[in-house]
């Protein structure tokens, strides 16, 4: 490495200095990001995945958990409610005329 004498130098060519070096460490760091990141998805493509896949990145499936129902409508078993959420009308109506949310309860 070339031995630069900072003390003999001027504040321009000093930040001059600074730029040139910033811009060397942040090209460095890219070149190294980008052989990581190649190396991580051929690792990935060996055992048939890609890379998005393992890490939940961009464009990866994401699944939502579903709940499962909680509360079936008597008279009508295709209305259930998970509990979470806004109540159903069928629910208020219920509970509005004295009813308890455990009458209707899923066993």
């Amino acid at each position: 490495m070339a031995d630069i004498d900072l003390n003999n130098m001027s504040l321009d060519d000093l930040k001059k200095l600074q730029k040139t070096v910033n811009k060397a460490v942040d090209g460095y760091q890219d070149k190294q990001r980008k052989e990581a990141l190649a190396a991580a998805d051929a690792a990935a493509r060996e055992r048939g995945f890609t890379l998005t896949e393992l890490t939940g990145g961009p464009g990866a499936k994401k699944t939502k958990a579903v709940s499962p129902p909680k509360y079936r409508h008597p008279e009508n078993p295709e209305q259930t409610w998970t509990g979470r959420g806004r109540q159903p009308d069928w629910m208020k109506d219920a509970l509005e005329n004295g009813q308890s949310k455990e009458e209707f309860l899923i066993a």
